[in-house]
């Protein structure tokens, strides 16, 4: 039985901001968008790349320590194949940062030697950082940034509200002051955001959450259940699994019932906090 819930959440005004990046792309030379490393389709916005049409793209796969190695490699052979350049990185720890920084100046050489050419050297590219909610977007510029994170000063044409950063002499990064969210016209998009957090969940049944995630990991991942709450015998029905795994935890309420409640809360942070382990929820064509 599935337990798939219509979860739909929509933030700020996607219309405005829409319109704000539009604006901005004219004056920019390459966009930054970061997604989850562990969802990294749900985690796009789909109306993106009609925006910064043939602009150079890079994506940084954020949170790449908490997703399956073997599956980001082959996000970043996926977009390779789509004529994206896709890096892993750790927004936090700062890990593939430095290869950002490589990536954008390689992709964006010939601009660069134009700029010496015309007596411009010293002129930095400009890239504008795009993610939606949640995704590690601010937590990308305040350690790429560093301690430049001086405001630069207004740009021409740039709606008020964005911020540009300099990153060193030849790199200044933009952040735009809102996102873009999705419409989940599919289903899975709006799960997978509620599973690590991007959804929040005063607005869902995080026991019918709950018990949506145990279905898929014991499809793709069971090895990591076992190995965390010692269950090896899994049932056919989500919730006697929801149920088990509040009995291995000794989540139980008066009368000798299972805390189902208190075990999808569990189980729901263990995720986001990778204590399961390393786990992708989508991988390419599959």
């Amino acid at each position: 039985m599935s337990n798939s819930q219509n979860i739909q959440w929509f933030p700020g005004h996607m219309a405005k901001t829409k319109r704000q990046i539009s604006e901005t792309v004219k004056i920019i030379d390459a966009v930054a968008e970061i997604v989850d490393a562990r969802i990294p389709i749900s985690s796009r916005n789909p109306d993106l790349m009609g925006i910064i049409g043939d602009k150079p793209h890079i994506i940084l796969l954020n949170k790449c320590d908490m997703a399956d190695a073997k599956a980001t490699e082959k996000w970043i052979e996926y977009f390779k194949n789509n004529n994206i350049i896709a890096i892993p990185v750790d927004c936090k720890s700062g890990k593939g940062i430095n290869a950002f920084k490589d990536t954008i100046k390689s992709a964006l050489s010939k601009k660069l030697i134009q700029y010496k050419e015309k007596g411009m050297e010293g002129k930095p590219l400009r890239v504008m950082a795009v993610g939606i909610p949640n995704v590690g977007k601010s937590s990308f510029i305040n350690k790429i940034a560093k301690n430049n994170r001086a405001k630069v000063e207004n740009r021409p044409g740039v709606t008020r509200g964005n911020q540009w950063f300099t990153v060193d002499k030849e790199l200044e990064l933009l952040d735009t002051p809102g996102v873009l969210w999705p419409k989940f016209e599919d289903n899975t998009v709006g799960e997978h955001l509620a599973f690590t957090g991007a959804v929040a969940d005063r607005i869902l049944d995080t026991e019918l959450l709950a018990m949506r995630l145990l279905e898929i990991l014991i499809e793709h991942y069971p090895q990591l259940l076992t190995e965390r709450y010692k269950i090896d015998d899994f049932c056919e029905e989500s919730y006697d699994n929801l149920c088990l795994l509040a009995k291995k935890r000794g989540m139980m309420i008066r009368g000798g019932e299972p805390d189902t409640e208190r075990a999808a809360a569990m189980l729901l942070e263990e995720f986001r906090n990778c204590k399961l382990g390393r786990i992708t929820l989508e991988v390419p064509n599959a």
